[in-house]
């Protein structure tokens, strides 16, 4: 995205560019002279772009510079990944004795036409490129290396004005009485609070500071901002200072030690830790070391963005500091925009003063960096602007909720960087899946790895739980077949502030070349698309109300954009797919979902070798699957909505490469292919509302690769099956097992449960009307950590030896009654089963 990511998309050119793969292609096509005169000129300009994006703000030429740098990067980019898609087609070809066919299917792959064509535009790339080196001396640059040193001037205080705070007294109490809890053992307890930066995290700390029943309880209170690097040094004199009031800055580390011990000695003591970056857990024992000298009752809180350093320091489990309620939230506004009562006389203002607290979702900084930017104009049109414009277009102060924000931003790695800077292009309070913005950021080529075959799907879910883990996101629901996600509103300003001009949103139009861009025909008239989309690489266009021509549409898109990656039509109306699709040759990820009157694909759509992620559920329509998927060689998730009675063999199951496979409300599907053992890859199978559904396929049981399976909703569905010769019964790979509305079902299918007895950590089972008892052998499941069991109201009984899994750390029950009088806490018959789970709920005996 914008901010300083030519350097880095410079870097990951020049690195493709140099690995082993490129230099036996560049070898291979007769192209390597060009490569190196490519990788020498792009990394002499890249050595000076660094201090061409700290001097950018004051040269309009230096920016332009710079954008045309960037956009020279994307191009060479595209022509590497030219010669990866032939590659692809070539191994296609080579297919047995389908040879002669695949070539006339594929006809144009000529290797020494790709040879003169790809020769001459490595040519012109290498032009642009001398020109953009040759206009840099005009600019004076010099060369500086990647930094990762973030500077700030953020430090708090325990002092806090009582009145001045709203809507905090269930947690300041909450808090206080959890720092008043006896507590045994050695450690010194440690009481993370986490939130979004800007929530009242410190805010609350100095409340529970101030409380004149902690200053009571404890001998000495010491309050801590902590710098970035926790330097632990200046921790020890940060911690001294405001326990003592001693200055220290003179002392070595020995000295301080010694002042410090003396300071804590035998007192109960309780610690803020103010603003934690940390996740460096040796650091953190190191400093928690030197405080052990206090007296049994001394407490830690510790504040921070970051969960995983929740994770490291704490020994309480965090408290996870909630958004303020709208009323307190538009409390505080009209006591910081007006003077006490004047609000009375400007109704006006007080109407437009709600939209505005509406947009801060919560955030109390954000609510008092807006209540005081108004409170000083009564103009009603200032408000309004305020009120309609994006967050990240106003003036902030160096201690306003946008610099807050971006304080979080500024601590990501650059790759994170470009992920979250890509969702801004998803319309405030859209809620995306795990599977569909992992898809999309691996079309992008976002994901990348310091470790050798790691998979990109592993690679996108690490991305994913660590911008979740720093508030970037917010998990709607951790729903086993579509876990979504959705960001706040807050930070998806601060999204579209970074992303700048590559990222053409909903309602958000931007200048340049427009990279990422949400199209809603139902809110925007189609004449409103940039006129210049030659960059294009993800569409999203929506028609729900079917009123505009989505399909011609789409055909003047794809003829404009000829480097898309992902193209997103989901609930777009359409019949058919325009035909010029098939030349878009570096597609990645294409989603038709819920185009129910779409009858059948084109066949050339299997052209698209570059294709990781198809997605066709809710195309209710489609009367066969097109005969030639088989070539999508590349596929690695596909999602299936077909009237096919049954699906033929040789067709699904040659995509090797597949890692999810999805059938969903395929209402007339009696049989899956047989040959599914072929997925040697497969992870994640999906089965959901698929009512004709008889059996499964023995080949099934040779997917060692699997680890999530979910069945759901597929009424004759019988899984019963064969046993497994004994030596099978234990090669099973899956962690996670779904099965409900499987009517038929009156036990746990062994075939699938023993075979993954050491492995599967959630079981989910529901709507199983005819599921009597679970099975004996159940506390084989070693491993399992979570068990969910709802809607089984014939099941009356837990099996014995369960209290045996002492992995299990979560059981929720829901609507099984007889299930429920039986797990009464303390006194219910199975209740000795399950009381060593720490995370129980049962929906008919919790408040009993």
């Amino acid at each position: 995205m914008a901010e300083s990511f030519a350097f880095e998309i410079a870097g990951k050119v020049l690195e493709k560019l140099g690995s082993a793969a490129y230099e036996t292609i560049s070898l291979a096509w007769g192209v390597r002279e060009e490569f190196e005169k490519l990788k020498l000129t792009l990394a002499a300009i890249r050595a000076v772009v660094l201090d061409a994006e700290q001097q950018r703000a004051r040269s309009l030429e230096l920016s332009l510079w710079l954008q045309r740098f960037k956009d020279a990067c994307y191009h060479v980019e595209d022509l590497i990944d030219e010669f990866e898609i032939e590659a692809l087609r070539r191994q296609v070809l080579k297919r047995g004795s389908t040879v002669r066919k695949v070539r006339h299917f594929f006809s144009g792959s000529n290797p020494l036409a790709f040879r003169f064509r790809m020769g001459y535009k490595i040519k012109k790339a290498n032009e642009m490129l001398k020109e953009i080196a040759a206009e840099k001396a005009k600019f004076h640059l010099t060369e500086k290396h990647e930094t990762n040193v973030i500077h700030r001037e953020r430090e708090t205080y325990s002092f806090v004005k009582t009145s001045s705070v709203i809507g905090r007294d269930e947690a300041k109490q909450h808090l206080i009485n959890l720092l008043m809890n006896p507590t045994d053992g050695e450690d010194i307890p440690v009481l993370p609070i986490v939130g979004i930066g800007g929530i009242g995290k410190t805010t609350l700390a100095q409340l529970v500071f101030n409380e004149e029943s902690v200053k009571s309880h404890f001998e000495l209170r010491i309050w801590v901002c902590v710098t970035e690097d926790f330097d632990i040094k200046q921790l020890m004199i940060k911690i001294i200072k405001s326990a003592t009031g001693m200055n220290c800055k003179d002392m070595n580390k020995e000295e301080l030690h010694k002042v410090l011990q003396d300071c804590l000695n035998g007192k109960r003591f309780f610690m803020v830790l103010d603003d934690v970056w940390n996740e460096d857990k040796k650091k953190w024992s190191e400093l928690k070391d030197l405080l052990c000298g206090g007296a049994q009752g001394s407490k830690i809180i510790v504040t921070t963005r970051i969960r995983k350093v929740a994770t490291i320091t704490g020994t309480i489990p965090p408290y996870d500091l909630e958004h303020l309620s709208y009323e307190n939230c538009l409390s505080l506004f009209l006591k910081l925009a007006f003077k006490e009562g004047e609000e009375k006389q400007h109704d006006n203002l007080v109407r437009i003063g709600e939209g505005i607290v509406q947009k801060c979702k919560g955030v109390a900084l954000a609510v008092k960096t807006l209540g005081s930017l108004l409170c000083s104009t009564r103009v009603q049109h200032d408000w309004e602007l305020v009120r309609d414009s994006e967050l990240w277009k106003l003036k902030q102060e160096e201690n306003d909720i946008l610099p807050a924000l971006k304080l979080s931003y500024d601590h990501l790695p650059w790759y994170l960087k470009q992920c979250f800077a890509f969702c801004s292009v998803f319309p405030k309070d859209f809620e995306f899946s795990h599977l569909l913005l992992i898809s999309l950021w691996m079309a992008n080529g976002f994901l990348q790895s310091p470790y050798e075959n790691e998979e990109p799907e592993d690679i996108g879910n690490r991305y994913m739980q660590e911008l979740l883990s720093r508030s970037f996101f917010q998990q709607v629901d951790d729903d086993l077949l579509f876990p979504t996600l959705k960001m706040h509103d807050l930070v998806h300003d601060l999204a579209l502030s970074v992303a700048q001009n590559e990222v053409n949103s909903c309602n958000h139009y931007s200048t340049g070349n427009v990279r990422h861009l949400w199209f809603d025909l139902s809110k925007q008239d189609a004449s409103q698309l940039p006129n210049n989309l030659r960059c294009l690489q993800s569409l999203f266009l929506l028609n729900e109300d079917g009123k505009a021509d989505s399909e011609s549409l789409v055909a003047e898109v794809i003829s404009r954009s000829k480097h898309l990656r992902a193209l997103h039509l989901a609930n777009c109306s359409l019949e058919q797919l325009p035909n010029n699709i098939r030349y878009l040759k570096q597609l990645r990820c294409l989603n038709l979902g819920n185009n129910g009157n779409i009858k059948r694909l084109a066949n050339s759509i299997c052209n698209l070798q570059s294709l990781q992620t198809l997605s066709l559920g809710g195309c209710w329509g489609i009367e066969e699957l097109p005969k030639d998927i088989r070539y999508l060689i590349s596929l690695r998730s596909l999602m299936v909505t077909t009237k096919q009675t049954r699906l033929q063999e040789n067709r699904i199951s040659c995509l090797t490469s597949l890692r999810t496979l999805i059938f969903s409300e395929c209402e007339n599907l009696e049989k899956l292919f047989e040959d599914i053992q072929n997925l040697t890859a497969l992870r994640e199978l999906f089965i959901v509302e698929c009512n004709n559904l008889v059996s499964l396929p023995q080949g099934l049981n040779y997917l060692t690769a699997l680890e999530i399976l979910v069945i759901f909703n597929c009424e004759k569905l019988d899984l019963t099956m064969e046993e497994l010769e004994l030596e099978k019964k234990e090669d099973g790979s899956l962690r996670k097992l779904a099965i409900g509305g499987v009517p038929k079902l009156e036990s746990l299918p062994q075939w699938i449960l023993l075979r993954s007895a050491k492995t599967l950590q959630r079981l989910t089972i529901g709507e199983l009307e005819n599921l009597s008892m679970l099975p004996t052998w159940f506390q084989h499941l070693t491993s399992l950590q979570t068990l969910e069991i709802g809607d089984c109201p014939k099941l009356s009984f837990l099996p014995e030896g369960l209290q045996h899994l002492t992995a299990l750390k979560r059981l929720h029950i829901g609507e099984c009654q007889k299930l429920s009088k039986r797990c009464i806490k303390e006194t219910g018959e199975d209740w000795p089963k399950i009381a060593h789970v720490p995370d129980f709920y049962c929906d008919e005996t919790d408040d009993k």
